[in-house]
């Protein structure tokens, strides 16, 4: 694997989350790979992860306050060597864009469950259980695709 990335709706909570703790894995590990992530909308272009997402990332160690939200095109789908949706909906939508190597992150050691959007749980414990899955899956998706 050369290059992944991870994609949700907005690219403001879940996937850059996913793409701080990727990157900070293929530092840690000495890996070559290239990390991105973004959404299937456009609503949130250009601007950073909301708060709840910097500050759960911070809390574990992760820095994603210098992301900027982008919406994925079906051209930018050919340059990945992976394609990781956050939830059903956005696997959905990749697979109507044509992405190859398709995969939904809770495959990856959640039984195929989505990864909730954080919002539909009250205040920051969402963020928090959003957090250790997203890391969870994303740890052992380097272990089985690395």
């Amino acid at each position: 694997m050369n290059s992944v990335i991870f994609v949700c709706l907005g690219n403001i909570c879940r996937s850059p989350i996913a793409e701080g703790i990727a990157k900070q894995i293929v530092m840690q590990r000495g890996l070559h790979v290239k990390v991105f992530s973004a959404g299937t909308g456009n609503w949130h272009a250009g601007e950073p992860p909301c708060k709840n997402s910097i500050e759960v990332a911070h809390k574990n160690g992760v820095d994603i306050s210098h992301l900027r939200a982008s919406q994925i095109t079906k051209k930018e789908l050919k340059e990945f060597d992976v394609v990781i949706a956050l939830d059903q909906s956005n696997y959905n939508d990749l697979k109507n864009l044509g992405a190859k190597n398709l995969y939904k992150l809770g495959s990856f050691g959640h039984y195929n469950q989505d990864v909730p959007d954080p919002y539909f749980f009250n205040g920051f414990e969402g963020f928090d259980k959003v957090y250790e899955m997203i890391d969870s899956c994303v740890t052992q998706m380097f272990e089985e695709l690395a």
